[in-house]
């Protein structure tokens, strides 16, 4: 991965290799852990981090869920990554920032309730997700023997790092079968999400999404929808069954790091033309506009770093 010089660490910044942990830290034994993943563009007012707020909520609200006291507020931790963005001193036209909490080194067993509380940022740069002729032309879907996790099952809701497990696996599965991409389904067979993005189609000009009832809130893709809904687009947000998909006119997934991913293909049929569709392809460029600071609809998203 791309190194940077610093990573934010307990209020500290420390260099990238100094950014260390136990090897009995309670986290790595039992999973008990929240991330985030929000993303910079140098705009023409040098870099702006997309949704910062939101993301940052997002995080302290994973950590209520999974009973982790993160001890900084939303307004500490945004300062902190603003400073490390800084403190980096970037060139790229992209910076991925990890802001994370773990349970630390002192306790050990399934109770964590003593357990410290480590919370860190880290930033590197990040290029295009795909490259440019991999937005155009789009990717591989394929749907996981794996399945989502029941609410029943377990803190679904949260950005945790225990609920990742079932990512890895079926992106293991779907690159092992020739596949670039996974989309996992609920208990009951309908769609929930790929593996770190939420899904989309498109079927007789209206924009379908799945409910968030069996799958991580998106901001990203709470934006795509706001996009939608200005641009004229009719949205439903409603269940999507497996047997839709084969027969959708488009499909994307959406997410902080693949940003507007078109999906080409899903279990061995061609979705649309094969390519990019129409409507995809306004969504991606609206949404580039956005986070590179070229619509003032939206500037209300971005966080400049002065």
């Amino acid at each position: 991965m791309n190194e940077s010089k610093y990573i934010w660490m307990n209020g500290e910044f420390k260099p990238w290799h100094d950014a260390t942990t136990h090897v009995l830290s309670h986290t790595l034994h039992y999973g008990n852990g929240v991330i985030e993943g929000t993303k910079a563009y140098k705009t023409a007012k040098g870099y702006a981090i997309f949704r910062l707020n939101d993301h940052t909520t997002r995080l302290l609200e994973s950590a209520k869920m999974t009973h982790m006291k993160i001890p900084y507020s939303v307004e500490e931790l945004n300062k902190a990554q603003i400073e490390l963005i800084r403190k980096n001193d970037f060139k790229g036209d992209n910076v991925y920032l990890r802001p994370f909490a773990f349970l630390g080194y002192g306790v050990m067993g399934v109770y964590h309730k003593d357990a410290p509380v480590v919370t860190a940022i880290a930033a590197w740069e990040w290029g295009a997700y795909l490259g440019e002729e991999g937005m155009k032309k789009g990717i591989k879907l394929k749907i996981s023997s794996i399945n989502r996790p029941s609410n029943t099952s377990g803190m679904g809701k949260a950005k945790a790092a225990a609920n990742y497990l079932n990512s890895q696996m079926a992106k293991y599965e779907a690159i092992d079968c020739g596949y670039e991409e996974a989309l996992l389904l609920d208990d009951q067979g309908y769609v929930a999400e790929a593996t770190g993005a939420a899904f989309f189609m498109v079927k007789n000009g209206v924009l379908i999404s799945p409910p968030n009832d069996n799958s991580l809130e998106s901001i990203t893709q709470k934006t795509v929808v706001e996009m939608a809904d200005k641009m004229g687009i009719k949205v439903e947000r409603r269940r999507i069954s497996r047997e839709e998909l084969y027969v959708a006119d488009e499909a994307f997934l959406t997410g902080t790091a693949a940003e507007i991913t078109p999906v080409r293909l899903i279990d061995a049929r061609e979705i649309g033309c094969g390519a990019r569709g129409e409507i995809t392809e306004k969504l991606q460029s609206a949404y580039f506009d956005i986070v590179f600071g070229r619509n003032k609809d939206f500037e209300h998203y971005l966080t400049y770093v002065n």
